[in-house]
C-alpha cells in the first residue's frame, strides 16, 4: 500500500497543505520547528486516529481554529481508498470511503504504518509503557478485536481503580461491586494476554533472523513476554482466566488498601535477550539500537504476513541517530518495496542509492516544496 496524496486543513503549524507523494522513498528536508516532523506525525495521525507524539488530541489544531482536518488519498492492492479524520475539541470524527465509521477500532487498520523515530531506541532502555504501547499499536492494526477489548479494558480499568479508591476512603463499603468489575476485567484481560503471546511468538520469528543478519551472525535475539499475573504461553483462555481469579483473591485487601489495580496487562512488560543476557540491563547502546532495529523491522514483515500488503514506513530524525552499517541495513531492507517517508535537516554523510533516487521535498514555515 502506498499514500499518494494528503490534504492538511489547520493542523499544527499548516493552515493548509495539499501534497503529492511517490511509491518509494519521499525525503522531506527542513530545519527544526519548522514542520517537517508535523507532516510525518498527520500520515501516523491518519493512520492511527492518534498522535505518537502528544495524548491531548488539542494540540494538534492549530492556533485559535475550531479543528483539525487531515485527509488521505491511498492505494491498496490497486483499489484506491480515501480516508479522513477531522479533530476537534468535541473529539474525533473518521471516514473511509467518504463513510463515517461509528468506531475508530473499525477504522484503524485500514492503513498500516510503521514509525520509527528517536523516542523507539527507548524501546529497549524505557519504561514498560512504551514497550506495552508498542504491542498495542501493532496488534490493533491487525486486530480490529483487539482495539476493541483493549478500550473495553480501560474502560473497566478505570471503573475500578475508581471504586477502589471509593472503598479506600470509606466511601464505600459493598465488594461485592467490586467482585462484579473483578470479573469483567478478568473477562477482557485474558483476551488481551492470549493475544499478546500469540503476537509477539511471531514478531520472534520475524526479529531472529533479521538481528542475526545485522549483527552478521554473532548474536540471537529473543522476546520474552512478562505478564503481571503468572500465566505461561501455553495457557488456554480457561486457564488464564483461572490464574487471574487466584491472583485477584489474594491481593484483593491490599488493593482496596492502595486504591488502585494491582495486576493486569495495563502492568505487563516485555524482555529482549541477546545471547542470553538482558539487554537492557547488560546490553551496550549498540546492541540497544540493534534490537530497537529488528523490531521495527520484523514489524514491517509481520505485518505484510498477516494483510498481504507491505505496511508504510515513517523515518522521523532516525537515521542520524544511527551508524552507518544500521543506516545501511535499513535501507537496503526497505528498497523497492516500501514506501517510506524519512524527515531529516539534512542527507548530509548519508551515502545510499535509495536517498539519491528518492522524491524530494523541503519545508520552510508550515510550507512545503517539491524540490525533485
Amino acid at each position: 500500500m502506498h499514500i499518494e496524496e494528503i490534504k492538511l486543513k489547520n493542523y499544527r503549524n499548516y493552515h493548509s497543505l495539499e501534497a503529492t507523494f511517490e511509491n518509494k522513498v519521499n525525503v522531506i528536508l527542513g530545519e527544526n520547528a519548522q514542520g517537517k516532523t508535523n507532516v510525518m506525525e498527520s500520515i501516523y495521525v491518519l493512520a492511527m486516529a492518534k498522535s505518537h507524539r502528544t495524548s491531548n488530541d488539542k494540540d494538534l489544531i492549530r492556533w485559535d481554529e475550531e479543528y483539525a482536518k487531515i485527509e488521505g488519498r491511498l492505494k491498496k492492492r490497486n483499489a484506491p481508498l480515501t480516508m479522513e479524520l477531522v479533530i476537534s475539541r468535541k473529539g474525533k470524527k473518521a471516514k473511509s470511503n467518504y463513510l463515517e465509521q461509528k468506531k475508530l477500532s473499525q477504522y484503524v487498520g485500514n492503513m498500516n504504518i510503521v514509525m520509527f523515530a528517536p523516542e523507539d531506541l527507548n524501546l529497549v532502555k524505557g519504561s514498560p509503557q512504551i514497550r506495552r504501547r508498542f504491542i498495542d499499536m501493532e496488534i490493533g492494526q491487525v486486530s480490529p478485536v483487539y482495539l476493541h477489548d483493549l478500550s473495553q479494558y480501560q474502560k473497566i480499568l478505570s471503573q475500578r481503580n475508581h471504586y477502589l479508591k471509593m472503598l479506600q476512603i470509606k466511601k464505600q463499603t459493598d465488594k461485592a461491586m467490586l467482585d462484579v468489575l473483578t470479573f469483567q476485567l478478568i473477562q477482557v484481560a485474558a483476551k488481551i494476554v492470549a493475544k499478546r503471546y500469540e503476537f509477539l511468538d511471531l514478531l520472534q520469528t520475524w526479529a531472529e533472523p533479521i538481528h542475526a543478519g545485522i549483527s552478521r551472525g554473532l548474536e540471537t535475539l529473543l522476546i520474552q513476554y512478562k505478564p503481571s499475573v503468572d500465566v505461561s504461553e501455553q495457557s488456554d483462555l480457561t486457564k488464564i482466566i483461572d490464574v487471574y481469579d487466584e491472583k485477584f483473591a489474594k491481593i484483593k485487601d491490599r488493593e482496596i488498601e492502595r486504591g488502585v489495580t494491582l495486576a493486569g496487562p495495563h502492568r505487563d512488560d516485555l524482555t529482549f535477550l541477546v545471547n542470553g543476557k538482558d539487554v537492557q540491563t547488560y546490553g551496550s547502546q549498540g546492541q540497544q539500537r540493534t534490537t530497537a532495529l529488528s523490531l521495527k523491522l520484523a514489524e514491517i514483515e509481520l505485518i505484510h504476513s498477516e494483510i498481504g500488503e507491505y505496511p508504510i514506513l515513517l523515518l522521523d530524525d532516525v537515521l542520524s541517530e544511527l551508524d552507518d552499517y544500521r543506516q545501511s541495513h535499513l535501507l537496503n531492507t526497505i528498497q523497492g518495496k516500501v514506501q517510506t517517508f524519512v524527515t531529516t535537516t539534512s542527507v548530509e554523510g548519508i551515502n545510499h542509492d535509495t536517498l539519491k533516487q528518492a522524491a524530494t521535498y523541503r519545508v520552510v514555515a508550515g510550507e512545503m516544496t517539491k524540490l525533485k
